[in-house]
């Protein structure tokens, strides 16, 4: 199974270009595109129940739902543009082929935040904070695309330098489609929201929130400095007047010192 997995899904240093050649062939591309959708459904499913655990089992099982939904509506909302087009510029690259590709990098991408897990699972045994986990998904998911998405444009590259069936026009123009998939994740992530889940709110399977995305990151950063988690003490002035007047240097209390002598 590690071998299968290795050599199918994953491209590797001893053999990256074997693995570039078997993504864009043509031969088997149907099934091979299923298993690639189905691996990456399974493991975005697994980081999305890690993720939603935090709140509890609900939010575990939708989040689990709503990682691989995540992935699939964007492929499918990003992916008709890109296909014209890379045909426009010329690329012989065939329909099946080409989403092979791209299904390469989301596979890449949910196995690397899936290799994550195991940092999520401490921080969440040791009690973190929700603002601080909300942060540290995203830069998951960051570094994880990051990856995914490299091993695409490689993919292009190895198309267009060796199999002449890619222009090297259309790898300066995937990566600019790399820049729309991402805001058009971000915006479905925002509208799926919520992932993570407030221990301090019900669950809800989707929640409405003003802003976007954008503001709420930054929102995360400030509470995570403030460490509003920890109540600061607040001093009145009742508590202050029902304290005994402390002594002065004589041992008279300062207040019966003022009635006798004045100020």
């Amino acid at each position: 199974m590690a071998s299968l997995i290795s050599t199918e899904y994953f491209p590797s240093f001893q053999d990256s270009e074997g693995f570039y050649q078997r993504i864009t062939a043509e031969k088997g591309a149907g099934g091979r595109v299923v298993r690639q959708l189905l691996l990456a459904a399974l493991l975005a499913f697994v980081y999305g129940v890690v993720m939603g655990s935090y709140h509890g089992v609900a939010q575990a099982i939708a989040t689990g739902v709503k990682v691989p939904v995540l992935f699939v509506l964007a492929l499918l909302i990003c992916f008709p543009a890109i296909f014209i087009i890379q045909t426009i510029l010329g690329s012989k690259l065939r329909f099946l082929p080409m989403i092979s590709v791209i299904l390469s990098g989301f596979v890449l991408a949910a196995a690397v935040m899936v290799s994550f897990t195991p940092i999520v699972i401490i921080f969440l045994l040791t009690g973190s904070n929700y603002y601080f986990l909300q942060l540290l998904h995203i830069a998951i998911v960051g570094i994880s695309g990051a990856f995914g998405m490299k091993v695409v444009v490689d993919a292009l590259k190895y198309s267009c330098e060796q199999r002449k069936v890619y222009p090297q026009t259309g790898v300066v123009v995937f990566r600019f489609w790399l820049v729309i998939l991402a805001f058009v994740g971000i915006q479905l992530a925002w509208n799926f929201r919520p992932f993570l889940g407030d221990r301090g709110q019900p669950f809800q399977l989707f929640r409405e929130y003003e802003g976007n995305f954008y503001t709420a990151v930054i929102y995360s950063v400030g509470q995570l400095i403030r460490n509003d988690t920890e109540e600061q003490p607040v001093i009145r002035w009742d508590d202050v007047q029902a304290q005994p007047a402390a002594p002065d240097s004589a041992g008279i209390p300062s207040d019966i010192r003022d009635s006798l002598f004045g100020n």
